[in-house]
């Protein structure tokens, strides 16, 4: 097996540090195109790092085409440059992290759903009533529409008839439509039966806050949801 001593990370961007690091040693050959990556727990421990950030480097070095995974198996060299190398850049740099964009979700949406269910009018909520009738029908066809969803969150925004929160939700869906990472990490995760079926629930679960009025089960079920995507974001 390849030893590849790798330096501790101290940044909040770490997982750039990180797809860095390991991008360095494939460049310079210490990791050969078919070599295995060393395995996760073992990056964690040599970067100083939670599963989080190797995940989101080792999602990024894959999505720009240097490594692959083998479901049971592993983590391989595919290449040693850029695949698609238009701009000469990574895409991944040029925009808003995942990171960034997890953090905002999970401290901006909750506070946006609470006014949302003190605020919701009548049409509102009928509004998010056919939007999650929708997402369902969507569910049990076996489909992930990503629209679908962005829609939902943009009407709960809509639903706090505040322009700030509008606006704040607007921003963050834009990132994630620029963020090729986030959708690249997105499409491997609730496109999954098993995601695909939980996400659904969870979203009927914060319609229901909001038709109950309820400021308090709203708040914390957005909290949850976005606790949990942010699980399932990282569990690839």
């Amino acid at each position: 097996m390849i030893v590849i001593n790798f330096n501790p990370v101290t940044n909040k961007k770490l997982y750039i540090q990180i797809y860095n690091q390991i991008l360095s040693e494939i460049q310079a050959g210490a990791l050969k195109i078919g070599d295995k990556l060393p395995a996760e727990r073992e990056l964690c421990e040599q970067f100083g790092v939670s599963r989080a950030p190797v995940r989101q480097a080792l999602s990024a070095l894959e999505l720009n085409g240097y490594i692959y995974s083998r479901q049971g198996e592993g983590v391989y060299v595919k290449n040693n440059k850029m695949e698609n190398e238009d701009s000469g850049t990574s895409p991944f740099m040029e925009s808003v992290s995942p990171e960034d964009i997890v953090e905002a979700r999970m401290n901006i949406e909750p506070l946006i759903m609470k006014f949302a269910a003190l605020r919701a009018t009548d049409e509102d909520i009928e509004g998010l009533r056919k939007t999650i009738k929708k997402m369902e029908e969507e569910t049990k066809a076996g489909i992930y529409v990503p629209e679908t969803d962005e829609q939902l969150h943009t009407q709960i925004a809509k639903a706090t008839h505040n322009e700030l929160f509008i606006s704040f939700m607007a921003t963050i869906s834009n990132a994630m439509k620029q963020q090729e990472m986030w959708q690249f990490i997105r499409d491997r995760t609730v496109t999954r039966p098993d995601y695909r079926d939980v996400n659904f629930r969870e979203h009927q679960l914060l319609i229901k806050a909001i038709e109950n009025r309820d400021e308090k089960e709203a708040a914390e079920s957005m909290s949850s949801h976005m606790q949990n995507l942010y699980d399932r974001y990282w569990k690839v």
